[in-house]
């Protein structure tokens, strides 16, 4: 049996599409309505009834449009709120995990990096996870401020990008890191400036939306949830506040860009 209704994603603003990216090129036949909540963007300065309230308003529409599993492709919510939404709601969630696991594994030194929001390095799953597979490594966390704010202005590749992001990569640098996790589905896009920033020193970035793809996949899969193999996707996108960088970073990531964008608030 095939279910041919739609991925739901959304994130505080347009960083998920670092994953919902990452979604359709595994998925091409899975159509998705993406929510980006950029009004009320960055999520990381409320507290967790705030974020609660926001996602369960933004679950609550996605369920509207038919979706049958929901990707929270933003760690701070996952971090308030997802614990919530598995117990209110009887769908599949896939939250966002700080990709410490594979950091560890990885690292040469024991010097992990992770960049983040401080929502994120509050929640249970960051220091679950930190607990789990770094609690014999040196592990150096940072605030990326003000990258949030670079994403949802749509500026990545300026001067003032790479000041903002230097003055939050150098401390890590600095403290002889090998591994940087990007703990926040806003900074993938700010990956080559991160690069640019880091460039001689040999450390590998780490983004966790591909892990997070598969466990879509292989949630739909046990729940026998996959649409058809030979089903044209459609794809439509929401903002509560304007759709102009939405539209933008869409267009870096497909080449034929003819999907739905429209204003909705919640």
């Amino acid at each position: 049996m095939k279910d041919n209704s739609c991925i739901g994603v959304f994130d505080s603003g347009v960083g998920g599409l670092s994953v919902w990216r990452e979604l359709v090129a595994l998925m091409p036949n899975e159509s998705t309505v993406y929510y980006a909540d950029s009004a009320y963007c960055p999520y990381g300065p409320k507290t967790q009834q705030e974020i609660i309230n926001r996602s369960s308003k933004i679950v609550d529409f996605l369920l509207q449009q038919g979706a049958k599993l929901i990707v929270v492709a933003c760690n701070t919510a996952t971090a308030a709120a997802i614990d919530y939404l598995r117990a209110n709601y009887s769908i599949p969630f896939v939250g966002m995990e700080p990709a410490v696991k594979p950091a560890a594994f990885n690292t040469k030194n024991g010097k992990i990096g992770v960049l983040a929001t401080k929502g994120t390095f509050n929640g249970r799953l960051f220091l679950e996870t930190s607990n789990k597979y770094a609690s014999d490594l040196h592990l150096e966390i940072q605030v990326g401020e003000g990258f949030v704010e670079l994403v949802e202005a749509g500026e990545l590749d300026t001067d003032n990008a790479e000041r903002i992001v230097k003055a939050s990569v150098i401390p890590l640098l600095d403290r002889g890191i090998d591994q940087l996790v990007l703990a926040c589905t806003h900074y993938p896009f700010l990956c080559e400036t991160i690069k640019k920033v880091s460039a001689g020193k040999n450390i590998n970035i780490i983004n966790p939306a591909p892990s997070v793809a598969k466990q879509a996949c292989n949630l739909l899969q046990q729940h026998n949830l996959k649409s058809s193999d030979n089903r044209k996707s459609t794809h439509h996108f929401y903002s509560s506040l304007d759709t102009k960088v939405l539209q933008l970073l869409v267009d870096t990531i497909v080449e034929d860009n003819t999907y739905k964008f429209e204003v909705k608030s919640l």
